[in-house]
């Protein structure tokens, strides 16, 4: 497999409306982000995904675009974004923007053509159906923000596809014209001088809505490949897609070099393990950490060499890990950093998301006005109607929600920890005097650390990058497995649970790597895991 810089980095999101407000708005910019370059860069991170700047009415946050090469006034001046990737490019940085192109805002220029009526030139860059033989919706298809899919347009008689908010509608991948419209659009930022495009729900643009066909439509992977020849084929970028559905089968359709589509993808087959098999990700039951195993075991194994994988806990759409698997109470240190050793060592591009590295936490509420997301808003009055208890609904919320990831970064102890001088756009954690980014390097002990020390031996170790993987056979909370390369040979262990649990295997340590526990691992013979313990050493081969 050739080899790319993709594969040796780990990309840091920054969820940009909460990592530092620079102008007491309340709200992230630009100019924050670029404040804190230096502070990613002691961390020892290659990349950014940078989610949405672009201009948006924000009706999800920025993933509803109104123009796709302006910067939304509250984040600041394309001025200050070039600027921006500027100074990372100088720190050895590489900015990736995320790409959202299965739909754009209704506000963007294409859509308020498309809207005129059925003979305007843009109308076919959106997708549009009659009404059923009843009147009503053309189809049963459901949008992901509670709801069916379709939107009356009253002034053409049709519907409009919205997979997501009705102001979300969905672009027609069918059309030729408007996709070179698209690949105009990334060349003049690949110009920029970005480092790639993580592609939002890209698994969904091969759609055929009037056979209710979305995820994996039969032309996807061939759009995937008339997209890289049109923009990025010619550069080592780094590309991203996020697929909800995929399977090993299908990440190596995606991600196979020789097939020339993506670098890598996002799966979500692990994310949906504390999950009822039957119902919505708001039907919580508890994660089995067995079957988590299974999933990265063969996660590891099955892509082998044929494809490559992103490795994430966390991201602005998931509730923060250490708070939903971890133990982010008594255990919240030992949790987090072995939530890091777990991931960090594991064949593929590691991806952290802001404020994981120094053990940030969910920050539960106790009424819906405290919330601003649109999915967590829907899907509570959409609760209440079908009856459900208001205690059950904020419940789930409080597990699943994605505010959760969207609280503002914890910079330092003073007043909303650090992020403005303002009122933030949303409530700040009330344990950022405990919890942020100045305590964590003050103190060598840190999470923080664990995973500066984890993206430095990525950088310094090709097993980490390369090796083979190997799962050991232990007890259900005990996830361990071997990496192998070129003759050596290390042993990664991980209590994932709050009891102490017994390891054994008959290896010889020749070195410990790195550990989240102060004392001293003389053999690996008959153990005692403690709570949360992880470590890695380097075995006799």
């Amino acid at each position: 497999m050739e080899k790319h810089w993709w594969q040796e980095v780990v990309v840091y999101q920054i969820y940009p409306r909460s990592f530092r407000d620079s102008n007491g708005d309340g709200i992230g910019d630009i100019a924050g982000m670029t404040e804190k370059l230096d502070y990613l860069k002691k961390l020892g991170i290659g990349a950014i995904w940078l989610s949405p700047v672009y201009q948006s009415p924000n009706d999800d946050n920025g993933y509803d675009i109104a123009d796709y090469e302006a910067i939304l006034d509250e984040f600041g001046t394309m001025e200050e974004m070039e600027r921006f990737i500027a100074e990372a490019d100088q720190r050895n940085i590489k900015v990736v923007m995320d790409l959202v192109v299965n739909h754009t805002s209704d506000e963007h220029a294409w859509f308020v053509e498309a809207k005129k009526g059925k003979d305007n030139p843009y109308r076919d860059y959106y997708v549009w159906a009659d009404p059923a033989a009843d009147g009503g919706v053309p189809n049963g298809l459901g949008s992901a923000f509670s709801g069916p899919a379709w939107e009356w347009d009253a002034a053409s008689g049709q519907y409009y596809l919205h997979l997501f908010s009705k102001k979300q509608p969905d672009l027609n991948w069918q059309n030729p014209k408007m996709r070179q419209e698209i690949y105009a659009m990334m060349n003049r930022w690949i110009a920029k001088g970005i480092g790639g495009f993580r592609m939002d729900v890209i698994d969904l643009i091969g759609k055929i809505p009037e056979k209710g066909i979305t995820g994996n439509g039969p032309q996807l992977h061939e759009l995937l490949q008339e997209m890289q020849q049109a923009t990025f084929g010619d550069h080592d970028l780094l590309t991203v897609g996020e697929t909800w559905g995929a399977t090993p089968e299908i990440a190596k359709l995606y991600s196979a070099p020789e097939r020339n589509e993506l670098s890598m993808v996002f799966q979500f087959e692990h994310i949906g393990l504390d999950q009822k098999s039957d119902g919505e990700k708001w039907d919580l039951q508890p994660m089995k950490v067995a079957e988590l195993k299974r999933i990265l075991a063969k996660w590891q194994t099955e892509l082998g060499h044929d494809g490559w994988n992103s490795l994430f806990w966390n991201n602005h759409d998931l509730p923060r890990m250490l708070s939903r698997w971890g133990n982010d109470q008594e255990y919240r240190s030992e949790s987090a950093k072995m939530l890091a050793i777990l991931l960090h060592m594991m064949k593929g591009t590691p991806y952290i998301y802001q404020g994981e590295e120094i053990g940030m936490t969910n920050t539960p509420i106790t009424s819906i006005a405290e919330a601003r997301d649109i999915e967590t808003l829907n899907m509570y009055n959409a609760r209440l109607a079908k009856g459900y208890s208001e205690a059950d609904i904020l419940a789930s919320i409080n597990a699943k929600g994605r505010d959760n990831a969207r609280r503002p970064m914890q910079w330092d102890a003073s007043s909303h920890g650090g992020f403005t001088t303002g009122t933030p756009w949303i409530a700040v954690n009330k344990n950022y005097p405990d919890i942020n980014a100045e305590a964590a390097l003050a103190d060598p002990d840190s999470i923080f650390y664990t995973y500066q020390k984890l993206i430095r031996l990525r950088k310094e170790n090709p097993i980490i990058i390369w090796g083979d993987f190997e799962l050991v056979d232990t007890v259900d909370e005990v996830i361990s497995y071997y990496r192998e390369y070129e003759g050596e040979r290390w042993l990664v262990v991980a209590n994932f649970s709050d009891a102490a649990q017994p390891f054994s295997v008959e290896d010889e340590i020749v070195e410990v790597i790195i550990q989240n526990d102060e004392d001293e691992i003389t053999g690996l013979q008959d153990l005692q895991l403690k709570p949360w313990q992880a470590f890695v050493v380097k075995v006799k081969a």
